[in-house]
């Protein structure tokens, strides 16, 4: 009971501060997802309860930067069923392979986007009104698609993934978060349906972590709202960063 607890409040901390940063740039799987599995949950079962979780905080993100205008329903209604569908699809993949399989190509995906972000020096700054071809529409409703069986898949990263592609679409940082938290609800809430058709939520741990990721949300939100577009830009560049190192740490040190 003791180990339990201790867990639990280890889970408790770290979950707020996951949801702080996920909440601004994206990214919070890195720390949700290990904690998860340091306090031994299998990883199919941490994969699903970060769903849990991050379910809750990504709800409440997204309605904090719904109210702050910064949420363009129109356009991700369209969106939106394609990304549901693809996670839906790599949710119910996780208890077939491995997910460790997605890990090089994550690795060089995060690489190119942080390359992108620190070369383009004003990108993100202001919105820009692009019109898309119909072909480009298509590739980024693929590539919304892709990410979204990533984020069922696996996780880590899927908001700093989200958040490129819009930015590419014209988004500003701001925007671009915004809608990225609508696409991770998403995303989250079809690999959570999947994951609790196939019994792999741990509720006991998911539920308390999700309830104080809530309160890291609302301020990780909040935060943002404040500081605007290039302190974003900032912040988007060292968690990318992290998690590169992060992730090619776990990665070659398997290997």
């Amino acid at each position: 009971m003791d180990i339990d607890l201790l867990s639990l409040v280890i889970l408790l901390v770290l979950g707020f501060i996951a949801s702080f940063l996920n909440a601004i740039v994206g990214g919070g799987g890195l720390i949700s997802l290990p904690a998860l599995l340091a306090v031994g949950l299998p990883p199919s079962t941490a994969i699903a309860t970060n769903k849990l979780a991050n379910t809750i905080s990504n709800g409440t993100s997204m309605l904090t930067f719904l109210r702050a205008g910064k949420v363009d329903v129109k356009k991700n209604k369209k969106i939106m069923p394609f990304i549901f569908i693809g996670s839906f699809i790599g949710a119910y993949t996780v208890h077939l392979v491995s997910p460790v399989i997605l890990k090089p190509l994550m690795l060089v995906m995060l690489v190119l986007v942080t390359a992108y972000t620190v070369f383009k020096k004003n990108w993100g700054q202001q919105p820009e009104e692009r019109t898309l071809s119909t072909a480009k529409k298509i590739a980024f409703v693929g590539a919304f698609a892709a990410i979204g069986f990533y984020d069922g898949f696996f996780g880590p990263g899927t908001g700093s993934f989200f958040i490129f592609l819009l930015l590419m679409m014209g988004n500003d940082f701001l925007q671009a978060a915004g809608n990225a938290k609508a696409f991770n609800f998403t995303s989250n809430l079809a690999a959570l349906a999947m994951f609790l058709i196939l019994g792999k939520v741990n509720f006991v741990y998911g539920l308390p972590m999700g309830f104080v990721m809530i309160f890291g949300a609302i301020l990780g939100s909040k935060f943002a709202l404040k500081r605007g577009t290039k302190m974003m830009r900032i912040i988007f560049i060292i968690m990318t960063c992290t998690l590169i190192v992060k992730n090619a740490w776990d990665y070659f040190s398997t290997h």
